[in-house]
């Protein structure tokens, strides 16, 4: 029930808040799971905004190829669509499902499957979803991709620090140079202050208007995707040789990094986000 938490409950309102579908998210991420979750949830929310009922068949959703926005238009990339047999996207204000017909996969990520779709699929209107709630939406978005970055965290550090503890040079753990030490604790901070920025992001998308939703899940997208690549390389550097090859784990983090990182936008498409939020709100910037 998982992909569920999103859906209406009795009175159109999600099941569960952005907070809770969060902590799910951070923890499929810190274990690296395989199985789709965010983009069927996205997908579960994106009904329920357009006052769509419950799909009978798994969904997920389709997103611009740069992986940025929702997809308006043929061309899409179908993300977490392990087990969908159609993606959701949109025609201006209407949200439409299409099949998902492979014309090749997006091989970043190995623990999630992305389709490139192609083109020609049939699509069947689903309903109407004002801007306001796209906006909303598109937070949520940014708040789970957040959360999925930060259990990626969590997971590489974990790595690092068991490889760490177990490896002897000169007959010591690595773990005890104070090289590798200071390395792993820049990693821990950078990996608390994205879970923090996580935590307010995911509250706010419930909590405040859609403008200021967006502004502070960016905020946190923004935080996130910086440190999740430090973190990400930190842990294949301590790892020394190893980390470069396909027997260690750590690859796996980055990689699932790196697309988590895109979706729904990057650092550079999250900053424009926030300074155009603060510009909008007459916030005066040196």
């Amino acid at each position: 029930g998982w992909r569920d938490l999103r859906a209406a409950d009795d009175r159109g309102s999600p099941l569960a808040s952005d907070v809770e579908a969060g902590l799910v998210a951070e923890e499929l991420g810190r274990g690296l799971a395989d199985t789709a979750y965010v983009g069927p949830l996205l997908a579960g929310d994106l009904r329920r905004v357009a006052g769509a009922g419950p799909s009978e068949a798994t969904e997920t959703v389709a997103l611009t190829a740069d992986l940025a926005a929702l997809a308006d238009g043929a061309a899409a990339v179908a993300v977490d669509a392990r087990g969908a047999r159609r993606a959701l996207r949109i025609e201006g204000t209407t949200v439409v499902a299409v099949p998902i017909e492979a014309a090749a996969s997006h091989d970043v990520d190995l623990t999630r499957l992305a389709v490139v779709m192609d083109a020609a699929g049939e699509a069947e209107p689903v309903g109407e979803v004002a801007a306001d709630e796209l906006v909303r939406w598109t937070a949520l978005g940014l708040a789970l991709s957040s959360a999925d970055l930060v259990g990626v965290m969590r997971g590489a550090l974990d790595l690092a620090c068991e490889y760490v503890a177990v490896r002897r040079q000169y007959d010591t753990a690595v773990g005890s140079f104070q090289a590798v030490q200071h390395l792993l604790a820049d990693a821990h901070v950078a990996m608390e202050g994205s879970r923090s920025a996580a935590l307010h992001g995911a509250w706010a998308v419930d909590a405040l208007d859609p403008p200021d939703a967006l502004a502070a899940a960016a905020s946190a997208k923004a935080y996130c995707a910086r440190a999740a690549r430090l973190v990400c390389e930190t842990s294949i550097q301590v790892h020394g040789g190893i980390g470069n090859t396909w027997e260690c784990k750590a690859h796996l983090y980055l990689r699932r990094a790196l697309v988590s990182s895109d979706l729904l936008g990057d650092l550079g498409v999250n900053l424009r986000r926030v300074l155009e939020h603060e510009i909008g709100a007459g916030v005066g910037l040196r």
